[in-house]
């Protein structure tokens, strides 16, 4: 095994970069290395926020209730003018995401969910998520064909898969995923333009109108979906307002596709880069799960979640003042050394798994387990069923974005 050298904290020659440079999108992992090497905690003039990029400190920021994840403001300021219509409609159901409050709030509103998304309950819905990957596969996937996976499975997957769990009718299908793709154009950032955000914001409140219905048909005719299973546990309406109840379904809408499709597609790409590790799949089956952990890691769906100091508090040695933002680099965090010997490796064999990609503490991911079902039933399938799955060109483009790592194709021979 390589040393692990104590990184440098001022290497010579730094020159910061802005973390949306094309090139940086593209391959972050060089320059986050550079970064986390010249320092784990920096305050960045560029950004005009603290970037944490060291294992150790970004956990700790997670366990620092001064850290507040409360930073809806901020978001509503960066909307223009002209596009404030609904902008304060939307902003008050994204007051109510959980990812977005602190405790107690936080602990209060994710209780509601915590029974429907343990992985005892999530494991009931095994056979019907293997049952959409054969099928979804089988119609998209044809052996032999050149295809785009992202298109082809890592998208369409998540969104079948949780439109059933969330209990939307297949015919509602296509506006419902629309919605949701809007709203992650608001809250990743990928909004920049005044007719941008006003579709967003829209959006979301169509998303509200049409779960909130959802939930009034639930009501008055339960079904085996996760509605109907929360509105059975007593909670809503005593633990947390139907208004708390539906603004939170949205968040659920919206987490659940994006995160789990950038994980399969980046989780392929890993596999078909490094052979070596496909074929110790191949070999081993069971490794499918290691797979999920490894790419998490390597190369996560998510590149940082951002914080928001409510107080000062002290942080390696500098003081984070009130009002500071923190960029939380799960992306660098994920690659650090002092954690994870030889980090810049995909190895699917790799015991330690102590990522941060779901998160950590408090805030670690809800919907984890369900996630890791999803991208396991599509990495085993293709893995031991398409024998000839390779990489149409090795040149990938990505969505630019400060938070998500998401791939704009991925083109493959199936």
């Amino acid at each position: 095994m390589t040393a692990t050298l104590e990184p440098v904290r001022h290497a010579p020659g730094f020159t910061e970069r802005y973390l949306l440079d094309p090139d940086v999108n593209a391959d972050p992992y060089p320059y986050l290395n550079s970064l986390r090497d010249h320092g784990p905690v920096r305050w960045s003039p560029l950004h005009r926020a603290w970037l944490v990029t060291g294992h150790s400190q970004l956990t700790r920021v997670l366990r620092e209730p001064a850290a507040s994840a409360a930073r809806v403001g901020p978001m509503m300021d960066a909307v223009p003018e002209g596009a404030r219509g609904d902008a304060e409609r939307a902003f008050e159901i994204l007051s109510r995401w959980m990812v977005f409050t602190d405790a107690p709030d936080h602990r209060r509103l994710r209780q509601v969910f915590q029974e429907q998304f343990s992985a005892r309950a999530i494991n009931r819905y095994q056979a019907l998520i293997e049952r959409v990957t054969r099928a979804l596969l089988a119609r998209r996937a044809v052996p032999g064909r050149v295809g785009d996976l992202a298109a082809d499975v890592a998208k369409p997957l998540p969104a079948l898969v949780f439109a059933r769990w969330l209990g939307v009718p297949q015919q509602h299908s296509a506006s419902f995923w629309y919605w949701n793709a809007r709203v992650g154009d608001l809250v990743l950032g990928a909004a920049q333009e005044e007719r941008e955000y006003r579709t967003s914001l829209q959006s979301l409140v169509n998303l509200e109108d049409y779960l909130a219905d959802l939930v009034r048909q639930r009501r008055a005719e339960p079904r085996d979906d996760l509605i109907s299973a929360v509105l059975a546990g007593g909670q809503v309406g005593a633990g947390v307002s139907e208004v708390e109840f539906i603004g939170m379904l949205t968040q659920m809408a919206f987490a659940g596709g994006e995160t789990t499709s950038n994980l399969i597609a980046n989780a392929v790409r890993a596999l078909l880069l490094h052979p070596d590790q496909l074929a110790a799949v191949r070999e081993r089956p069971e490794l499918a799960r290691a797979v999920v952990e490894e790419a998490m890691r390597f190369d996560g769906p998510s590149k940082m979640s951002i914080r928001v100091a409510s107080r000062d508090f002290g942080l390696d040695g500098d003081t984070v003042r009130g009002g500071d933002r923190l960029f939380l680099v799960s992306a660098a965090a994920n690659r650090d050394p002092d954690r994870h010997p030889d980090p810049d490796r995909f190895l699917v064999t790799r015991s330690d798994t102590g990522h941060v990609g779901f998160g950590f503490g408090a805030h670690f991911c809800i919907g984890a387990a369900l996630a890791r079902m999803v991208a396991r039933s599509a990495l085993e399938v293709l893995i031991t069923e398409y024998p000839g799955l390779r990489l149409a060109g090795t040149r990938h483009s990505w969505q630019l974005s400060l938070l998500n790592r998401s791939l704009t194709a991925l083109p493959v021979r199936y």
